[in-house]
């Protein structure tokens, strides 16, 4: 399964907010098994993420956006997304009424605009906030707030899927550039990836579909480069 990630804020562009979603959906879609191929931070304005959803929704089995959710003035995604189907935005009976039976909310106390959701869209609820999420034709928009965005994700998790690969890591105590050869010689002995990220050291980690093949290419390399000392 092929996933674009899109998250949403001025705050994330400024850098004024670490953009902590994109880093966590990663991580999870990974584990379970999809593959996150783009992902993208966009201001809050309706016709910036209504481009990009539209763009990565024809290429891609699924897009996961996160942000601008809510009846306030910066809170633009839902219209972004029903711009990006050509659909009208519609108060969601469903997730008005959810509110009412479990979030402890009064329909009348509730902000104009707080359920209103692409046409045709599935609410998705929030668990641990207000504003409801939804998912319309393989788009997902959830919560920008992390801990109610993560709570959302646990409602769709199993609609992603795909093949889970093994990883293997190997720190290596060697500059990068020296370790090319071997690393041309890994690939065509073994049907893994391998990717290579210096710091103090450099982390080589290694991914295959067969968790056999990983680990044997893990040792291969290992007795073939100088390891960091633990």
């Amino acid at each position: 399964m092929r996933v674009a990630l899109v998250t949403v804020g001025d705050e994330l562009l400024a850098g004024e907010t670490v953009n902590t979603n994109a880093a966590w959906l990663g991580e999870q879609l990974t584990a379970r098994g999809a593959s996150v191929e783009r992902s993208a931070a966009v201001p809050d304005r309706v016709a910036d993420i209504a481009r990009v959803v539209s763009e990565y929704r024809a290429e891609h089995d699924a897009v996961v956006v996160t942000g601008g959710l809510g009846p306030t003035h910066d809170d633009v995604t839902m219209a972004a997304v029903a711009a990006a189907f050509g659909r009208d935005l519609e108060e969601s009976e469903e997730a008005l009424a959810w509110l009412e039976a479990h979030g402890g909310y009064e329909r009348e106390d509730l902000a104009e605009g707080t359920a209103r959701l692409p046409a045709g869209a599935r609410p998705l609820h929030n668990e641990v906030g207000v504003a409801p999420g939804c998912v319309i034709d393989g788009v997902y928009v959830l919560p920008g707030v992390p801990d109610e965005m993560k709570a959302m994700f646990e409602s769709v998790r199993r609609e992603f899927t795909g093949t889970r690969l093994s990883v293997a890591t190997v720190d290596v105590d060697e500059p990068e550039s020296a370790l090319l050869d071997r690393f041309a010689e890994l690939r065509e002995r073994f049907d893994v990836t391998v990717g290579s990220y210096p710091g103090d050291h450099v982390r080589v980690r290694l991914r295959g579909e067969d968790e056999r093949e990983v680990e044997r290419a893990a040792a291969w390399l290992r007795e073939r480069v100088d390891l960091v000392s633990e």
